[in-house]
Parts: C-alpha cells; structure tokens; sequence
C-alpha cells in the first residue's frame, strides 16, 4: 500500500478557536469555535478517508476490514484502527473531566473501550496552564464538598504549559487545558468523556453543557496524584536528533528534528503515524516524492515500499506507533 493522505474530521466546540484555520491553513473558516482536527479516525460515523491514490475516497474502517495485514501488520485482525491522532486548540478553558478505563469502558459505555492519551504541546500562550491530576490529598470526599460549591479548580493540581512538552493523561486522571493552547493529542479510539464541571459555560442554544458527575467519580484513580511532563529518551536514527516522547501498551511517540539530511525510518511491522509539526519536507518513495507542509499527517502503511523525508534543517516530524 501507498502512503495515505487522509482528509482530517473537523469539530466543533464552545472552547475552541481559530489556529486551525488561521495557523494550519486545515479550514477556510474564520468563526471561533474549531476545536478539533481528528487526522486519523475510525470511530463510527467518524471516519477518516483517503485523499487520492488508488484508495482514493475509502473510509479508514474499509481499509482495516478489507487490507488488514497491509495497513495494520502485526495488528492484523483489530475491528478498528486502534487509535485517534488529533489536533486542538483551545481558545478557553475546557471542561474539567476524566476518562474511564477499558474495564470501566465496558461497563458504563458497552461496545466502547477506554481512553489513555497523550498531548504534546505546540503552543502556548504567556500564562497558559494545564490541570493535570488532583492536588496531594484530595479524596473522593474533599472533590465532591467542592463540586458542590462550585469550587473544584481548588483540587486540579496546574502546570505551566510549554512548548515541546509532553504529557501522559492515563484512565483515571482528572484534566483540564487551559486557554491558548494548541497540541497534538493520541489516544486509544474512543471518544469517552465524563463532564465534571465546565465553568457554567453555555452552549450556542444558551443551555448548561450537561455534566457526568457520577460516571465520573466511578472513573477516577484517586491513587494517581499530580502529573509532570514526561523527559524525553534519545534515540539514534541517522537523519537527524530522534526523541521517544512516550511508550505506554497503547502507543508510542517519536519526535524527529531533521538536519536537512534524508531521513528513513526503521522498517516496522506496524503502521505509522507521520505528522509534520514544523517547516516543509517532501516525502521520497518509488512513486517519487510528495510535499508535506506543518500540519499535515500521513497514515504508513505496515507494508509499504521505503520511503524517506528530506527537509530543510529545523523542520519537526512526529511518529506514532502503536503499542
């Protein structure tokens, strides 16, 4: 199979903003509100399809059903592609919430599965926070006296947010991202979230957001406590400095900073996720060479002839695998 270019799942919400239509050119839009670009989905009606090529117009679940050993290799066999690759940007702050375990999953949403994820920073605005974790000592007891009153930013443990920094949000922990942040996010597939405040915030109807406060207190692992951004393990990958950002039974992520030497990655007997973050490359295989710009990802097949990137030197290339 051909590497694939896949046309992004755009979404809504009250948070949302701008950066993806103004910074990453993925909208001709200019109205507040585009929170989300899902890159690579297979998630029921949520579907990422193919842009050109002999797949051209495909969904991605056509493609796990119908060349599964091809896309997926070692994975062959998966009802679905096994992850979400996406894009945020949060013009205000978003909800408080929390995310259920497959365990939990299949109890509170049957035929779904849980959601570990990851978010890797891409901007930050001056002040910018995250709340990651509940602050040392805050029980199931403390939280609800504090939702109650309407004061559970008191409990959310907060981090600055910076640029280059990755952050591991296993089932269980509570989160919140800030206002004037855009990262990159990876997670199981699964779209499972459980509202425990959102800031009395409205909807476009004028209506409450409506909250999940007894799933949610089901989910959380109040044994997790505050988390800090991860330190990335160097690699060595000729073609450039080669970072692993995280590895979880889930996923893995890979940051390559390119020197303007081509770049091949390692053969897998899995796909990949390529993500260019940053600069210009053009991606060389046997059916020549494409350009790809910051913002665009491409979906590597397991078989799939070599392929390499060369770029000027500075440009950023994010790889997911997964576990």
């Amino acid at each position: 199979m051909p590497p694939l270019r896949l046309q992004p799942v755009f979404k809504q919400r009250p948070w949302g903003g701008q950066r993806l239509a103004k910074q990453w050119r993925k909208l001709n839009l200019t109205t507040n509100g585009w929170a989300e670009s899902w890159e690579v989905v297979d998630l029921g009606d949520d579907q990422s399809r193919v842009l050109g090529g002999p797949f051209d117009g495909r969904s991605l679940h056509d493609l796990v059903r119908e060349h599964s050993h091809e896309l997926l290799g070692r994975h062959a066999g998966c009802q679905q592609f096994p992850l979400l690759f996406k894009f945020l940007d949060t013009a205000e702050t978003m909800s408080v919430q929390v995310h259920p375990n497959d365990t939990q999953a299949a109890t509170l949403a049957p035929g779904q599965q849980g959601k570990s994820e990851a978010w890797l920073i891409l901007v930050a605005a001056t002040n910018s926070r995250l709340s990651v974790g509940l602050k040392p000592g805050v029980d199931r007891t403390a939280l609800e006296r504090h939702l109650a009153a309407g004061t559970v930013e008191q409990c959310l443990h907060s981090i600055p947010a910076n640029i280059g920094d990755v952050i591991a949000v296993p089932p269980g922990t509570v989160h919140a991202i800030g206002a004037g942040i855009a990262l990159a996010e990876i997670q199981q597939s699964s779209d499972i979230t459980f509202r425990l405040f959102d800031w009395n915030r409205r909807d476009a109807h004028g209506c409450l957001r409506p909250l999940h406060i007894e799933y949610a207190l089901q989910c959380i692992d109040f044994s997790l406590g505050p988390a800090s951004p991860l330190v990335p393990r160097l690699l060595s990958v000729a073609g450039g400095l080669s970072e692993e950002l995280i590895q979880t039974q889930h996923f893995i992520w890979h940051r390559h900073t390119l020197t303007g030497t081509p770049l091949r990655l390692p053969e897998e007997d899995r796909c990949r996720i390529l993500s260019l973050l940053q600069g210009n490359a053009q991606i060389a295989s046997v059916s020549g060479r494409e350009p790809l710009a910051a913002g665009e990802t491409l979906l590597i097949p397991a078989v799939c002839d070599p392929i390499e990137f060369v770029s000027t030197s500075g440009a950023v290339l994010l790889e997911t695998l997964p576990g």
